[in-house]
């Protein structure tokens, strides 16, 4: 007799699941099921990567056109107002992608972030000249909102910080008549005033004799811009203060005008005088136009005394706040006390600093 039962015991040994018989019914579909979670984890895991790339690529232009002052027209021009605010979303950046653990894509964000903090983070580190042994002289500029400003509230700050050279932007004749009122004639009887219906006007008011040197944006596309000779007691120099007022860069030609505002304003020592200019600027040192300025021989006061990244404009709302009212000085002139500070009436904080002129040579 054939002995059939080891063959077929060899053949389900070895051999059944080879010849057609069926697996399990379950196990197919978990495979199947393997196979598609693992295609879906790798999609995602793609779109994430591409996501990642996308805004370290983001970050990294707007570091490069921060670094090498590239920024031309508008909205570029504008949008490097907000840096500081950049450099914070570049810290959560970093470290979402390196919990994400993108490292090539940390790398870069890592870098972008590096070069931004080097422009930014100084302007919060005091440093420069304190005091330069001179005269002191205390300077507040306030841009008035076209004449809207809280005329008591002004002359207040001028009276309680014992102003000597207040520079408005945005002045009226009606606003100064009310600022007579309210007695800043008595505190700053001497005046420039270049003032005008709306926006344009701008006035400088000073404890000290002043002479009308004329308008520093004239023959260019901006709003007033007066500068005067102070006469400084007890201080032989000769120094000059600019009310600063260009147009803001709200669009394509404005940003032009923009430009030229900043470029007509004087070098620090053009001519041999100690310069100071104050008012809204409407840019950031974070501007290459703005940092062309500081290149004759200006600083920042409020950046000498760590204040830099406190914002000036838009004084409330839900807006961020960026820096683009400044008193610039001769990098020779001693910066003491700063402070910006609100003002009723205007969009505005106004900025105090009190300087001290060189001792002469």
């Amino acid at each position: 007799m054939v002995d059939t039962t080891g063959s077929t015991g060899s053949a389900e040994a070895t051999g059944g699941r080879a010849r057609g018989i069926p697996e399990p019914a379950g196990t197919a579909g978990a495979a199947a099921g393997r196979s598609g979670a693992t295609r879906r984890g790798r999609s995602r895991s793609a779109l994430v990567t591409a996501a990642v790339w996308s805004v370290a690529a983001g970050f990294a232009a707007f570091a490069l056109l921060r670094a090498a002052g590239l920024e031309r027209g508008y909205p570029l021009v504008p949008l490097l107002a907000f840096a500081p605010y950049v450099l914070a979303a570049a810290l959560v950046a970093v470290i979402a992608t390196a919990l994400l653990r993108r490292w090539s894509a940390l790398a870069v964000l890592a870098v972008a972030t590096a070069v931004l903090a080097m422009a930014v983070v100084p302007r919060a580190v005091p440093f420069g000249i304190t005091s330069a042994g001179g005269p002191e002289l205390r300077i507040l500029t306030v841009n008035v909102l076209g004449g809207g400003a809280d005329p008591a509230a002004v002359v207040a700050a001028v009276r309680e910080r014992d102003v000597d050279v207040l520079a408005l932007q945005e002045s009226t004749p009606d606003l100064l008549a009310r600022l007579s009122a309210e007695g800043l004639d008595d505190l700053l009887p001497h005046a420039v005033d270049h003032s005008a219906p709306s926006v344009e006007g701008s006035s400088l008011h000073s404890v000290h004799p002043l002479t009308d040197l004329g308008d520093a944006g004239a023959g260019v596309s901006a709003f007033a811009m007066p500068t005067a000779r102070v006469e400084v007691p007890g201080w032989e120099g000769v120094l000059e203060v600019t009310a600063v007022h260009p147009y803001p860069p709200v669009d394509a030609a404005r940003t032009a005008d923009w430009r030229e505002g900043l470029r007509a304003l004087p070098g620090a020592t053009d001519g041999g005088a100690l310069r100071i200019l104050a008012g809204d600027f409407n840019a950031t040192v974070d501007h290459a136009e703005l940092r062309d300025v500081l290149a004759t021989g200006y600083v920042d006061a409020a950046s000498v005394q760590g204040e830099g990244l406190t914002g000036t404009w838009p004084s409330s709302g839900p807006m961020p706040r960026v820096a683009i009212d400044h008193v610039l000085v001769g990098s020779s002139i001693g910066v003491g006390d700063v402070e910006v500070l609100p003002v009723p009436g205007t969009d505005h904080l106004g900025v105090f600093t009190a300087v001290t002129m060189p001792e002469p040579r």
